[in-house]
């Protein structure tokens, strides 16, 4: 099975049904299934084809969800692209996948045309929306569409095994990494979501994470299968997607912790009607006990934490409820909600410890995480060294240290190269983030470690206050002195107005992290 043939059932099932509804354009499956045919024709034409790399640059838009499968159709790669990033970044992912023709929306003129003023001068551009060409040899989307209608269903030359996508890592840590996912890890992926989350025709799908970032845009692929209806939102903001909750009757989404952060926390959170929402789900990043607890009692629907990565297109866990524990106390069952989850259906995983062994089921021995499974990508694209550091033995290993319980749940302590040690105790930030969520005041929160001359490395708290409130830092680190160990608890406090974000929304601890550590060798652990 390929990808396109996900699409193809939609459209044989639901040819009337209401596929998209981005902004006032509405598309059902028949006329999706045509746009994306003729798109693929165009590009064809063009001189798209097989293992050709299509880099899009959109903010969340149909024209995202027709480029993935007219690639598809064509057998050749999508290559989303992160539209926060500088043009010195985009450029570089544009050389280094070798994209033949980037999609782009107006509004990123201003990178594109530096982008062609360094490393791809010749660049072929299809512009969406309407406006001049920025270059006589640039496309306008809807013109290409008109002047290539949709004729025969293309066949794609496609296998299983061939990439279909290539996602390029935030690069935090160094240059971007592109990952590259077959159309077996992606349809696989859907398959599994499919049948854990049940999703079916009824389905309203809420695209209000980025569509370049895997937490939402494998619903591109399960949520079309089943026939269920995408509802797309251009940027985030918690009002408007409260609103379109309502207005939509939505039943399921994913988003990134911070946006649901934001949203419970929205002065106007009470006024809506959520009686639709079926299930909540949260992933990109861990999130505090304190704010699923308000989730769950915000929008009184099922809620579910996720936990993936690129590499895996991207789930690897869920913190889906067994039906024995459903019997268990709601606070009880809260705390299982909040966990990071127990193994996705297509994935086999692992907490091990530095010999390789697995940790006791008892929630205190750390280890790291690593998977197998049709899912999980084949390597980094052009980049056999760093492929051979992640993945050994048919393993991934992911980096991220978690304990793990009786029931097989288990719960992230801390990224491998985040965790702080102080004075020879292992303090992973996940831990104090979470009790700092509980302290009123505090809207968002990161902990990381700076340097100390005693301890060799100090617990440092950076908050952001909730609108109108004021808080100290003695007051805070009292707080948590109350809740965790002493040495757990941060030695200091900075207050800030907002936190640093990647592009896909999650916090980003290493920008700020960078600045206590110039001048300093950052320990390795």
């Amino acid at each position: 099975m390929i990808l396109t043939e996900l699409l193809n059932k939609a459209a044989k099932l639901f040819p009337e049904k209401k596929a998209i509804r981005c902004g006032e354009e509405i598309f059902s499956y028949g006329e999706f299934a045509r746009r994306i045919n003729g798109l693929a024709g165009a590009l064809k034409g063009l001189g798209i084809g097989k293992d050709d790399r299509i880099a899009i640059l959109l903010p969340n838009c149909h024209v995202f969800l027709e480029s993935y499968y007219a690639a598809a159709c064509l057998g050749a790669v999508s290559v989303p692209l992160n539209f926060r990033l500088s043009p010195r970044e985009i450029s570089y992912i544009l050389a280094d996948s070798e994209a033949k023709i980037l999609i782009a929306d107006p509004q990123f003129a201003g990178p594109v045309e530096a982008v062609r003023k360094g490393e791809k001068p010749g660049l072929q551009v299809v512009w969406t929306g309407k406006g001049p060409r920025p270059a006589p040899a640039d496309l306008i989307y809807e013109e290409v569409l008109a002047a290539f209608p949709a004729s025969e269903e293309l066949v794609s030359p496609a296998r299983p095994e061939d990439t279909a996508q290539i996602y390029y890592t935030s690069g935090t840590t160094g240059q971007p990494k592109g990952v590259m996912l077959s159309h077996k890890n992606v349809y696989i992926h859907a398959l599994g979501t499919i049948a854990e989350l049940n999703l079916a025709d009824r389905d309203v799908w809420v695209h209000a994470a980025p569509l370049f970032h895997l937490a939402d845009a494998w619903a591109t692929w399960a949520v079309t299968w089943v026939g269920g209806t995408h509802v797309i939102v251009r940027e985030f903001n918690p009002q408007k997607v409260l609103e379109i909750f309502e207005r939509e009757k939505a039943t399921i989404t994913n988003l990134i912790p911070t946006m649901l952060n934001l949203m419970v926390n929205h002065p106007d959170v009470d006024k809506y009607d959520y009686s639709s929402l079926r299930v909540l789900l949260s992933g990109g990043a861990p999130i505090a006990p304190e704010v699923v607890r308000k989730i769950v009692t915000t929008f009184k629907c099922d809620y579910i934490q996720t936990y993936g990565m690129t590499e895996t297109s991207p789930y690897l866990t869920l913190s889906l409820l067994k039906e024995h524990l459903k019997e268990r106390l709601p606070e009880e069952q809260l705390r299982f909600k909040a966990k990071t989850g127990r193994e996705f259906i297509a994935v086999e995983l692992k907490v091990v410890n530095e010999k390789g062994e697995e940790v006791k089921n008892d929630e205190k021995e750390v280890g790291e995480i690593i998977v197998r499974g049709d899912t999980v990508t084949d390597g980094y694209w052009k980049l056999p060294e760093e492929t051979a550091k992640a993945i050994r033995g048919g393993w991934l290993y992911t980096g991220d240290m978690a304990v793990i319980d009786a029931e097989g749940y288990v719960t992230i302590v801390d990224r491998k190269k985040d965790m702080i040690l102080s004075g020879g105790e292992n303090v992973y930030s996940t831990e104090v983030e979470n009790v700092l969520y509980q302290h009123p005041a505090i809207l968002e929160c990161m902990v990381i470690g700076v340097p100390d001359e005693k301890w060799g490395e100090a617990v440092k708290g950076i908050v952001v206050l909730k609108p109108g409130m004021s808080a100290e830092a003695g007051e805070i680190i009292l707080f948590c002195k109350e809740r965790i160990a002493h040495y757990k608890a941060p030695k200091s406090v900075d207050f800030i107005d907002a936190l640093p974000r990647t592009g896909s929304g999650k916090i980003q601890k290493k920008t700020l992290r960078d600045q206590y550590w110039i001048g300093y060798e950052k320990k390795v652990h």
